[in-house]
């Protein structure tokens, strides 16, 4: 059963991990555009920068120069908990998250509290369904991952795409990523992370087949694609291995109106052949890198956490992911576009994901769902609002 009527808590939102890059961004967007009334608190393990940050942030609203700072340690079960029972939605931004994120999602399952991330950690998730989700459709708490651009934009772009589609019939989508922008020392050492455990994310998917119940009479699938020249958009196709394609796929097999059988692929479109085979050559060197303890070493001190990209250059940066969905003789092309992607725009999407949970009227869901799943057009209106686009670019028949 749920634990009680969640809004005699003390905060709505519980923003853990205030005082770190993506943090700070976070909390300055919440203080800019919350409304008026929001009961919220900053965060993390030092008083000292959690007060500070509140100075700032005083800066933008005088009234916050009393907003409450909360201090707990990532690896503090009691700590946590004592977190969790005060809020509604605990958004935590503390990564990488397999290695500090198990006590606060299990605290969150427990007290029946919603609870939101950034991560692109499939082994993260995948331990997260085995151990917590079970407790979490028991206490009503809504569990879910990857908040940001890993995987918002992928995961609402292919929902609103379908939804341009007839319903009932087998559907097929691509998403063709692009962007200019950089990443912060964090995002790397979570990348770091990711690619240097193969073999324990391999485990852990594993482990998560014989606890999740198998789809009966649909199939749901996003297969790894291999590259190609992407015609539908004028640009080389390399395929993403992100977690993105991931969190489509758990979005249709729990959603019907994805259709019988479905299936997504994923990639990073590049105008230029020279381009793309130097950045797979690239990305097939940083994996290679990540497996060896002193160059990742050597790699994570090149950007530390904390460390990002300026202002200045954030302001340059912008994303543009083009699907294109075929189905029931209908072809449509969509697009979701928006700023800097990693910062900016991930800012945004946390803090309207965790306002949305907080305020909207969603559909009943507990448990480890997607944003997709716990939130779809509630979220996607919120961020069409706040200036993330999406849009019907041209659609065919026959």
């Amino acid at each position: 059963m749920a634990t009680g009527d969640k809004t005699e808590r003390t905060y709505d939102v519980v923003l853990y991990g205030a005082t770190g890059f993506v943090g700070v961004l976070i909390a300055e967007y919440l203080a800019a555009h919350a409304p008026k009334g929001l009961r919220w608190a900053l965060a993390g393990r030092s008083t000292p920068k959690l007060e500070r940050l509140r100075e700032r942030l005083a800066g933008i609203d005088p009234e916050l120069a009393e907003l409450p700072v909360l201090r707990a340690e990532a690896d503090d079960p009691a700590a946590l908990a004592e977190l969790a029972r005060h809020a509604r939605v605990v958004a935590t931004t503390v990564g990488p998250y397999i290695s500090y994120g198990q006590e606060l999602v299990a605290a969150c399952a427990e007290a029946g509290t919603d609870y939101l991330d950034l991560t692109g950690e499939p082994e993260f998730i995948d331990l997260t369904y085995v151990r917590h989700d079970a407790r979490a459709r028991e206490t009503g708490a809504r569990l879910v991952h990857s908040c940001g651009f890993d995987s918002i934009p992928h995961d609402l772009g292919v929902q609103f795409t379908v939804q341009q589609l007839p319903e009932g019939v087998p559907l097929r989508v691509d998403g063709f990523v692009r962007s200019n922008a950089t990443f912060s020392g964090g995002t790397l050492a979570s990348a770091l992370t990711v690619m240097s455990r193969g073999r324990q994310a391999l485990a852990a998917a594993q482990e998560r087949k014989h606890h999740q119940p198998r789809l009966v009479g649909r199939r749901a699938y996003a297969p790894l694609s291999v590259p190609r020249y992407g015609k539908e958009v004028g640009a080389w196709a390399l395929p993403l291995p992100t977690i993105d394609p991931q969190i489509v796929q758990r979005s249709a097999r729990d959603l019907e109106r994805y259709g019988p059988d479905f299936r997504y692929r994923h990639y990073a479109a590049v105008k230029h052949l020279p381009v793309a085979l130097g950045g797979a050559a690239a990305a097939g060197a940083l994996v290679t890198a990540a497996q060896l303890p002193p160059a990742r070493r050597w790699l994570s001190d090149r950007l530390k956490p904390g460390e990002g990209p300026s202002e200045e250059r954030r302001a340059k940066s912008w994303f543009s992911v083009r699907f294109v969905g075929d189905g029931g003789g209908r072809r449509v092309y969509t697009e979701v576009a928006g700023g800097d992607p990693g910062y900016g725009e991930t800012a945004k999407m946390f803090a309207e994901s965790a306002l949305c949970l907080a305020f909207d009227s969603l559909p009943e869901t507990s448990g480890q769902v997607t944003t997709a799943v716990a939130m779809g057009d509630a979220l996607r209106e919120r961020l069409q609002a706040a200036g993330i686009t999406f849009r019907v670019a041209a659609t065919r028949t026959g």
